[in-house]
């Protein structure tokens, strides 16, 4: 039937090229041609209104000029209005015709050449080799026409289409498709370019918005001046651009909105989807790595060493929070823009775009789960694994409910190797205090480095007490033969719920039961209470291990006064128990140091005689007292208390008790001696030296060294 009509439109041309062979030729037939181009070239402006609808009599579209002496090609705004009417005719009768059985499909008419003739000429003009047109160049009206025509050259081909299984209209099939084909390649890189050069980059966005802050005098809080944009969201970045997307103008934004929908409806929607999710994730991938994010595979993360990890960390957790809180949020905005009309395939491109990323970020975090572990690592698995939380809360609110619930799996399987590992980490932590058998004391009886180091741990471990009491409550072991932690040293050390109530209730007046984060940090506070009491015996002088005893339980319970998460975690009862054994260790000091010294001074026995002062006998009290003295205070000056608190007490107590004593033996017995030389031999101290002395007591410096820092 194609055939057919191409015969008789070759017939026609024949017989009209005769009929001017037969006319002769004149200026006035020439002069009204050029009137006729000129009535021609002077309705350009029309002819978007004639591909619309071809009704408009007397008007001619500029898109003709180009074409008009091509064959077949509209050459008046009648001849293209009425190419119009019949195309959308003939689309009727195709589809009305194929519902109807038996019925016989029409015949093509000459309309049909001469539409997809000027269509392809107006595609080959546009997307020329030589000079393209590009999609922002087009005025409004040139924008409409063209996407008008392309929609009914897809209405067409779908109404040939109902017959391809007849094998009718193959002719016309192909060159319509074919026609379509490029139109489509051409609205396809039209998109792709919008996705990519944006009108407005983000280094503009953010200098312009500088600027404009510069520029724009203060206001009174909350008053809105005449002109001021409203802006939606704190991240939808607004300006004087009027940008509603980073990189996107609302100009572009229209733009993609329309060639989205007419390659949607033309059948291209996978292509469409395609170029939208390859442009968008490279994007994003660049958002990563300004952020610092970069892809390691899980063996790199193995590799690395740890000061190099913990910057990958850092940046990791910024970039969660960044991607989440401000990137994702203008994504899901952008998508459901732009397939504002097909928001299902808006929400498929959303949640794949956030899905690959957000895998990246998983591997990332499950490497570092799978590293060796050690104390030091705790503290970065905690910011992990808070992120990890807070990432399913949001993923929740973004995302689509398989995707969703397919991450939040996976971040959860995550969060369970973190957990693991950081219970891990305290039963390493207790086997280290246990196993920390240093036979060198600290000089000057001063607080040990293992007990800085812990405390300081403990400390620092608190500020994450809400996520570390969820830890343990979701992922601590089970004390049974399928436990999940396998060191038997960690079952040593760590006593089942019962155990460690026993230890701290056995007034049984506890008002709440122990957590098990509580229960693990008190049994790490006690195995370095019974590690510094081991400590103490490497000291050969008793009143030293007792200052030794004494530095270190006041360290430990400052730090707990000091640490408002650890103070809520210790119940009463273990603080007073923990007062009363620094109040014993003073107790101790005092008897072990100065009760030798205290009886020389009130022991009178042997010092009179038939109620008279025995002169030998008073000389030997006094030589005792100075060389006891003399002798405590050589030595402990060399001792060290760093709490000035302590020393203060242990100072103004050894003064209450020894200054007293030696000012009422000196009044009773000082007047024996003869005034002078022997006075002088004897009497070595006045009451004010014997305070001095006290009060230099405990200024010793001592180096504190050995493996635990903190």
């Amino acid at each position: 039937m194609d055939k057919e009509i191409e015969n008789e439109v070759l017939k026609d041309d024949d017989k009209n090229g005769k009929e001017n062979e037969d006319q002769p030729v004149s200026n006035e037939g020439e002069n009204q041609e050029n009137d006729d181009i000129k009535n021609d070239n002077a309705g350009g402006d029309t002819l978007k209104e004639e591909i619309q609808g071809g009704n408009n009599e007397g008007e001619i579209g500029e898109e003709s000029s180009n074409v008009a002496n091509e064959e077949n090609v509209p050459s008046s705004p009648h001849d293209l209005g009425k190419v119009s009417e019949e195309i959308d005719e003939y689309i009727s009768t195709l589809s009305n015709s194929s519902k109807v059985e038996g019925s016989s499909p029409p015949e093509v008419p000459l309309s049909v050449e001469k539409f997809t003739t000027f269509i392809e000429a107006l595609i080959k003009e546009y997307d020329s080799k030589d000079v393209p047109v590009r999609w922002d160049q087009l005025t409004d009206e040139d924008a409409a026409t063209f996407l008008i025509a392309v929609d009914r050259m897809v209405k067409l081909l779908k109404a040939l289409s109902e017959y391809s299984s007849e094998d009718k209209y193959p002719h016309s099939i192909n060159t319509v498709g074919r026609i379509l084909q490029r139109a489509m390649a051409y609205l396809e890189d039209e998109f792709r370019g919008f996705l990519e050069d944006h009108k407005v980059s983000e280094e503009d966005q953010n200098n312009n918005k500088s600027e404009s802050m510069s520029k724009q005098p203060s206001t009174p809080s909350g008053s809105n001046q005449e002109g001021e944009k409203s802006v939606e969201g704190e991240h939808d970045h607004v300006d004087e651009k009027n940008t509603i997307f980073r990189g996107y103008s609302e100009e572009t934004m229209e733009n993609l909105y329309k060639l989205a929908n007419i390659l949607m409806d033309a059948g291209h929607e996978t292509e469409c989807c395609q170029i939208y999710f390859f442009v968008r994730r490279n994007d994003l991938d660049e958002k990563l790595q300004k952020l610092g994010f970069e892809k390691r595979s899980i063996d790199d993360v193995q590799k690395m060493h740890w000061e190099a990890l913990e910057k990958d960390i850092v940046s990791w957790n910024e970039t969660v929070n960044q991607i989440t809180t401000i990137h994702f949020i203008n994504e899901h905005k952008l998508s459901a823009t732009v397939f504002k009309d097909h928001p299902s395939i808006a929400e498929s491109l959303f949640s794949n775009l956030a899905r690959g990323i957000i895998v990246q970020l998983l591997i990332f975090s499950e490497a570092v789960a799978m590293t060796k572990r050690a104390a030091e690592k705790l503290f970065k698995y905690l910011d992990i694994y808070e992120s990890l939380r807070d990432l399913s809360s949001k993923m929740e609110g973004l995302l689509a409910f398989e995707c969703s619930d397919e991450l939040k799996s996976e971040a959860l399987l995550t969060k369970g190797r973190l957990g693991e590992a950081m219970i891990s980490i305290f039963c390493e932590l207790e086997n280290s205090i246990k196993s920390d058998s240093g036979r060198t004391p600290v000089p000057g009886g001063a607080v040990h480095p293992l007990t800085r180091y812990t405390m300081n741990y403990l400390e620092y471990a608190c500020e994450y007490r809400d996520t570390l009491e969820r830890v343990f409550k979701e992922h601590q072991k089970i004390e049974t033969s399928d436990s999940t932690l396998s060191s038997d040293d960690c079952n040593s050390s760590n006593p089942s719920q019962d155990q460690y109530q026993n230890s701290f209730n056995n007034n049984n007046n506890v008002k709440k039961q122990q957590s098990p984060f509580e229960m693990q940090l008190v049994n790490v506070l006690d195995l370095l209470h019974d590690n510094i009491e081991t400590k103490s015996k490497l000291y050969k002088d008793i009143p030293l291990s007792l200052i030794f005893m004494m530095n270190n339980g006041r360290y430990i319970l400052q730090k707990i006064k000091a640490c408002g998460p650890i103070r809520g975690l210790l119940n009463d009862t273990w603080c007073r128990k923990k007062s009363s054994d620094l109040r014993q260790y003073h107790k101790n000091y005092q008897r072990e140091t100065w009760s030798k010294l205290l009886n020389v001074l009130i022991n009178h026995e042997g010092l009179l005689v038939h109620g008279k002062v025995s002169k030998p006998v008073l000389k030997e009290r006094f030589k005792s007292f100075n060389a006891m003295f003399d002798e405590i205070i050589r030595t402990q000056t060399t001792w060290v208390i760093a709490d000035e608190q302590l020393q203060s007490e242990l100072r103004v107590s050894i003064s209450n008790m020894v200054v007293p004593a030696y000012r009422s033996f000196m009044g009773r017995f000082s007047h024996t001696f003869t005034a002078g030389r022997q006075t002088e031999k004897y009497v070595k101290f006045q009451s004010e030296d014997v305070e001095a002395r006290i009060e230099e007591l405990f200024d010793g410096s001592a180096s504190n060294t050995g493996r635990w820092r903190m």
